[in-house]
This record gives structure tokens, sequence and C-alpha cells, in this order.
């Protein structure tokens, strides 16, 4: 039995911002379920994390070593669905609303990185390995390696966005870190102190959200800048690909929608044609839904969509839209959406109840992203039987096969380069499928056949953490 600590910034049903969250909040429940392993989970306890007091522990107090002074850390402990979470209390750098976005973030990451490792002898177990995710905990395989506070204790560390690296002033390794000078050049990168770089650099074990994801961040184009680094390291460099809590995202139980259905091209008619009345939408089954729910920005290829917009308004095609981000993209979508009241709907907001039901009653999902690590997008598409149209890259490229009408083989659409006229080309080839209903069930039944839990990439990560 290996005993398994992660330690992230974020998760459900704690907190989220992001992906990230949902990753934390389900593949350790995989994981335990393959019954080799026991995961315990650490985070910070923001003070927008409400948890019923009877139900936490307070299990010790003790110092922290930030620079010159000494921070106060309280150690919670709950049971949720039988996985044990330990919250890392500290009003100084946690008792604000929100998450990230603070001008202080690095300095606050860095108290949350050493206090993992000081509350390591009041756990109820001793970790095996310890598994870091993301640049806010990028410092402890750092930490692991250097401070050594456990005989024999392994490090992975997972990028899951690498355009976020947790970068700092050079003079903030003295000012913050306490440790020696020597172990400078194992965290500095382009005369900045860098938490992924720290990760990346003193991991045991390296992974990222997708095979592709891993070939594609050691060039210029994805590295952000880390490439070279990532090259010298890959041989410990893997790309697992993520799943989703399908018992979480399931159209079977999901008291979201306004009918469940599985394996049902009829019953998600019925989902769809709610979509469109509460959407005020011309009510028709035959009028393909193009859904997208995203944040508005660059790396998800909404220029793209902003660009092609009149193209893919002349198709008989409705597009509804949620989501908030960039200003320009948003002041786009809402002319569009004011101009084209028949075929255009956008939810300039984010509603998860909401998305459900747009995943339930689109029959395609886009995705033209420029990066996408992983992406949870397309697989709770696939989930709920919705067709994803995505750009080949990252973790995209490895969920979604495109649908070859010869050899009937594809679970969705998809275009290489990122560019707009072959997003609108592959959105055109899979309207045509759509409006030929043998081709159209070929693709459905391929997607009922698709894999999106977590079984297979959980019983990777045992494999990895068992040679460790």
């Amino acid at each position: 039995m290996l005993n398994i600590l992660f330690t992230a910034s974020e998760c459900t049903p704690f907190i989220k911002t992001g992906g990230l969250a949902d990753v934390i909040g389900s593949l350790p429940a995989a994981l335990q379920n393959e019954q080799h392993c026991n995961i315990n989970v650490i985070l910070p306890f923001y003070e927008d994390i409400k948890l019923n007091q009877s139900e936490t522990d307070l299990v010790s107090s003790f110092n922290v070593p930030v620079g010159w002074r000494n921070q106060e850390a309280s150690l919670y402990k709950l049971c949720h669905n039988n996985i044990t979470y330990y919250f890392i209390k500290n009003s100084y750098y946690f008792g604000r609303k929100g998450t990230y976005g603070y001008f202080d973030d690095g300095e606050r990451f860095v108290f949350f990185s050493r206090a993992v490792i000081e509350s390591l002898p009041f756990l109820s177990f001793t970790p095996d390995i310890i598994h870091s995710h993301d640049w806010q905990t990028g410092l402890i395989p750092a930490f692991v390696k250097i401070l050594q506070p456990i005989a024999g204790v392994k490090s992975v560390f997972t990028i899951h966005n690498i355009q976020y690296q947790g970068i700092m002033p050079a003079n903030m390794f003295n000012e913050l870190l306490n440790i020696g000078s020597e172990h400078m050049f194992g965290m500095e990168w382009d005369g900045l102190l860098n938490c992924m770089k720290a990760g990346i650099y003193h991991a045991d074990l390296l992974t990222t959200v997708s095979p592709s994801y891993a070939k594609e961040i050691q060039y210029s184009y994805y590295g952000e800048g880390l490439d070279p680094l990532l090259r010298e390291h890959h041989e410990k460099l893997y790309g697992v690909v993520n799943g989703i809590d399908t018992s979480e995202f399931n159209p079977k139980t999901d008291t979201n929608l306004h009918k469940n259905y599985y394996h049902s091209s009829e019953d998600k008619k019925e989902n769809k044609k709610a979509l469109q009345k509460e959407a005020n939408l011309p009510v028709s089954s035959e009028t393909p839904v193009i859904g997208i729910i995203s944040r508005l920005v660059e790396q998800k290829g909404l220029s793209l969509v902003t660009c092609m917009l009149d193209e893919i308004l002349q198709e008989d095609v409705q597009l509804i839209i949620l989501g908030t981000g960039d200003g320009s993209i948003e002041d786009t979508l809402l002319e569009a959406a004011h101009k084209h009241k028949e075929q255009i709907v956008f939810y300039n907001f984010f509603n998860e109840a909401l998305a459900r039901r747009i995943y339930a009653g689109a029959d395609f999902f886009l995705m033209p992203s420029r990066f996408e690590p992983c992406g949870l997008g397309q697989l709770i598409a696939l989930q709920y039987e919705t067709a994803p149209i995505v750009r080949e890259t990252g973790g995209l490229r490895d969920t979604v096969v495109p649908f070859n009408e010869y050899t009937k083989e594809g679970n969705g659409f998809s275009f290489t380069n990122f560019n707009a006229h072959d997003m609108f080309n592959a959105t055109q080839y899979a309207l045509n499928i759509y409006r030929t209903p043998e081709l159209w069930d070929n693709i459905l039944n391929n997607i009922y056949a698709s894999s999106t839990s977590w079984h297979q990439s959980a019983k990777k990560y045992l494999s990895m953490y068992e040679e460790l």
C-alpha cells in the first residue's frame, strides 16, 4: 500500500477557479478505487472555503519560517467521500476573498509550500510520495530534496498549464526561502525566481496532463520559455491524459437537465428543444446547435470564432455561448447576439447548471484552442453525447478522433492549424455529417463508446508511483 500526499491550490468541492480543481477533486478518488494506495490531499484554507466545524478537526498549530519571519499555521483535517483532506490556515495569507490575483501571490504560495513540509510530522500517515500540482506547489519538490523531511520520500510534479510559472524577483530567494544560496541554481530562470522551474528541476518524476502536451512543451511555441529545461529533463517527463468524474457528469442522473438520457438521440433532442426554448431561440430539432463554454481569452481560440461569425451564421445553425473574459471578445459577441437574435445567444457569466444544459442540449461543442494542456470540456461533451469540434493540440488531439466518413471511425471533428478558415471548414464538414443521418448515427455510436473516466489514467499514475 502506497501512501500518497496530493498538494494543490484548489480542489472541488471546496474551492474552484478552473480545471485544476476538478482534477484534484476526482483523481484521488479514482486512485483510491484501485486499492493499491492511500490518498490524502492538503490545501490552503482560504476564507472562501466554508467547512462544517462539526466535521473538521484542528490537528495542530506550528510555525513556518518565511525569511526572517515566523508565520503561524494551523492544520485542519476533514474526511470527505473516503478521502482525508488537510487544510493549512493562516489569516495573513489566506484570510482574503478569492483565490489568486493578489500582489503577493508568490509569497503566499512560498508560505504554503513550506507549511506543507512543516505539517508532515502532524499527519496521520507518512507519505511515500508527495504529488504537487502547478506552480503554486512547485517549490515543494525542491523543499523535499533540500530539507529531506522524510527519509526516502519521493516527489512528483504535474504541469497543468506551463503558461503560469510563479515568477518573482531573484531577491525573493533570500527574502523568503530560508535555504542556502547554492540552491538558487535549481530555482532561477532568466534572472528570476521561478516556482515552475523549481518543480521541474527537483521532482523525481514529472508529468503533464496529456501525452501530446508533454511533447509540445519541449518546443518553443508551447514551452513558454522553459522548453530548454524540459528537453533537458525529458527522460522523467510523462503525459497522462485527464479524466472526469463520470458519476458527477452523468446525463443519466444529472438533476440540472430537462430530461435524463443515456445513448438516446431522441431523449437528447428533448434537451435540445428545452435549451432552445430557455435561450429564446426558434425551437427546431433539425437546426444544429453549437455550444461554447469557455473563458473568453486568447488561449481558447475565441478570436477564431469572432473572426468567422458572419460565415458561421450564414449556415442554418444556432450558437449558444457561455463565459466571460476578454472585453473585446465579449463586446463582439454581445453585438452579434443583439444583431442575430434568431441564431446566437451569449450568456456573459458562468452558471454550472446552465453549462450542463448546454452540454446536454447542443449537437456540437466547439473548442478551437490555440493550446490546451488537456481540456475537460471536450470530455464532458463526449460524456453528454455531444460531438466535439476541436483544434488538434494537447489533450484535444489525444481525446478527440476526427471522424472519417469512409472508415466510420472517429468521435468528433478537428482541424490542425490555428486558423479561422480551417476552423470554419471543420465546422462545415461537421454540419454536413449532421445532415446525413446514416453518418451521424455512426459518430453517435462512436461517442457512446468513448472513454472519459479516470480509470485508465489512474492505472498509469499508479504504475508510475510504484516505479518510483
